[in-house]
């Protein structure tokens, strides 16, 4: 059964996106947020920290970093690489759904802090976008609710091809790589 971990900070669409997928059989892993959403409309969903067995931490800074996350997206598709996984009593995740905290949206707003500046900066949600995108060969990365819609879609004529998975892991660098450069741009003028 394939594994997607969702982790939205845009919850738009994502309640279609995890039903649709739900109803093609794939397992559903979710952080706080977005695990509690899913639970609230009746959608099975594991909370990654059940998953993993180790508790968000630091008021929510530290949730999706974990081997058992990172594992599951970095591993090859090889033998070794999937036994391994399974001896550590985890295993392949086959999709990423994840979106950023709106940095741009927090340094727009008047009299914004840096306190607010600084907890607006996404960690976890970089490191996922970027290790799906590495690992297209074998899993796909949405970073965009845009593309929900047409993934599913694909799942349902069978499977997304590797052409698809490209795209949407350049799509991935390239939100990654104007997320970074944002952030370098506001603190070097701030």
């Amino acid at each position: 059964m394939p594994i997607a971990i969702l982790s939205v900070h845009d919850k738009t669409g994502i309640i279609e996106f995890a039903q649709g997928l739900s109803s093609l059989g794939w397992t559903l892993l979710a952080s706080g947020g977005t695990a509690k959403l899913l639970r609230e409309k009746g959608i099975t969903v594991t909370e990654v920290a059940d998953y993993t067995q180790s508790p968000e931490i630091l008021g929510g800074r530290v949730k999706t970093l974990h081997p058992a996350i990172h594992g599951g997206l970095l591993a090859r598709p090889t033998d070794a690489d999937h036994k391994e996984l399974l001896d550590l009593g985890w295993d392949y995740i086959d999709l990423v759904a994840v979106n950023l905290y709106p940095f741009e949206a927090t340094i727009a707003k008047p009299n914004v802090t840096y306190e607010e500046v600084i907890e607006n900066i996404d960690i976890g949600g970089v490191t996922l976008i970027r290790a799906a995108a590495k690992n297209h060969e074998r899993v796909t990365l949405v970073c965009d609710p845009a593309d929900y819609t047409a993934i599913l879609s694909a799942l349902q004529s069978g499977e997304i091809p590797f052409a698809t998975r490209k795209k949407l892991a350049i799509k991935g660098f390239q939100a990654t790589a104007h997320y970074d450069a944002t952030i370098a741009g506001h603190l070097n003028h701030d």
